[in-house]
């Protein structure tokens, strides 16, 4: 088997490569781009068919666009070169708070709202003229509103077919609040990918100490709709796994959401284990610090949070308590969503980048190629901890 960057060797590209990343996901779309770059730089163009050695081996490739705008607040999305022809990735980051602009002479900081507006932009800007558009959404807009219940939109499902309905062809996100809203865009590419192998991988080579058996290791899933992704860690990583039930008092609402009365434990004794509390992201953190409380009452030894998406939106203090009173050992988020520079200072967080992974993506696409052996990390994750545990003689 070729090594992941090599896997498209000689074969055909599907069109000249494009990456648009907005402003909200500039420093993760500069990584990327330097990823590709220096791949192709090492490849032979005189393997490839003619119309793939036209614009392979570029300095950058990025494409130069922008979102100005006016006084009032609107905006407009502009193209700074041509893209005829192009297979064209577009990146957004929709939790990006930090950037801002003016509205009326006030300062705005943007919502999702506004970056999902400006992603439109930039696909009516192009207005047809690629070969095709990829859009890379990490965040999945209005993922949590997923569902329908009662008298409410159904916003992400809107938003999906919007973007179809403007032309693009495949929507790549990460770590999907539910799966399933793909069912409103049957007939379109989506694909929700899984930052496993990251998780791991950034705490192996931070934490030289884990003893990864099911004596002294338990992955737990805060709640019931975390189940399937401890499942899969759990069983790749050959440990018991366990999860929490949220008894919630439907009678109210507390900022959006129906308050959690109690966290309710299934599964075996966590007593001297080290403990991975995994889910798909982390708003406020108070349900994860409440799961931290309960497994230390339980005798928990060293607790780790993962989350795929880090927003803390009611910021860090909550977590430098918990660290302080040795309720959690690390913290560990991916790049995928806006990281203050604050987060990034904390001793006990851990980065997972994953700017290789999404070049590795987009540069296996753009050959046409399968993405199902990066899909599964499997005998990635499996080598690793092997290579770890070799290392612990």
């Amino acid at each position: 088997m070729p090594s992941d960057e090599n896997y498209v060797k000689n074969t055909t590209s599907f069109g000249a490569l494009g990456l648009i990343p907005l402003k909200s996901c500039e420093e993760l779309g500069n990584k990327i781009d330097e990823y590709l770059v220096r791949w192709r730089a090492n490849r032979d163009p005189d393997n490839y068919e003619e119309v793939t050695r036209q614009g392979y081996k570029l300095d950058s490739y990025i494409v130069s666009a922008s979102v100005p705008r006016f006084g009032s607040g609107e905006a407009k999305g502009t193209l700074g070169q041509s893209i005829r022809g192009l297979d064209l990735f577009i990146m957004v980051d929709v939790t990006n708070y930090s950037l801002t602009y003016s509205l009326c002479g006030h300062v705005n900081h943007m919502s999702p709202d506004d970056h999902f507006a400006d992603l439109k932009r930039i696909i009516a800007a192009v207005g047809g003229k690629a070969r095709r558009i990829t859009v890379i959404i990490p965040f999945l807009y209005e993922s949590r509103q997923h569902r329908r219940t009662t008298r409410e939109s159904l916003d992400c499902a809107i938003a999906l077919n919007e973007l179809c309905n403007m032309g693009v062809t495949n929507i790549i996100t990460f770590d999907a609040h539910d799966p399933r809203v793909q069912n409103a865009i049957p007939l379109s590419g989506f694909e929700t990918v899984q930052p496993s192998y990251q998780f791991i991988k950034g705490i192996l080579n931070n934490v030289d100490d884990i003893n990864i058996s099911p004596e002294h290791l338990m992955i737990i899933s805060p709640d019931e709709g975390a189940t399937d992704r401890a499942v899969y860690l759990a069983g790749v990583l050959g440990v018991d796994m366990g999860m929490f039930y949220k008894r919630r008092d439907y009678s109210k609402i507390v900022g959006g959401r129906n308050p959690i009365v109690a966290h309710e434990f299934l599964g075996s004794s966590v007593e001297g284990k080290d403990v991975f509390i995994i889910d798909d992201m982390i708003s406020s953190g108070e349900s994860m610090i409440d799961v931290a409380t309960e497994l230390k009452k339980r005798k928990a030894e060293r607790i780790f949070l993962l989350s795929t998406f880090g927003l803390f939106t009611n910021g860090l203090e909550k977590f430098d308590k918990a660290y302080e009173e040795g309720l959690i050992y690390r913290l560990v988020t991916t790049n995928l969503t806006y990281q203050t520079p604050d987060l990034l200072e904390r001793e006990y967080y851990i980065n997972c980048d994953m700017s290789k992974y999404i070049a590795l993506i987009i540069d296996t696409l753009n050959h046409d190629c399968s993405i199902s052996h990066l899909l599964n990390p499997y005998d990635r994750i499996k080598n690793f901890v092997a290579e770890y545990q070799k290392k612990q003689g």
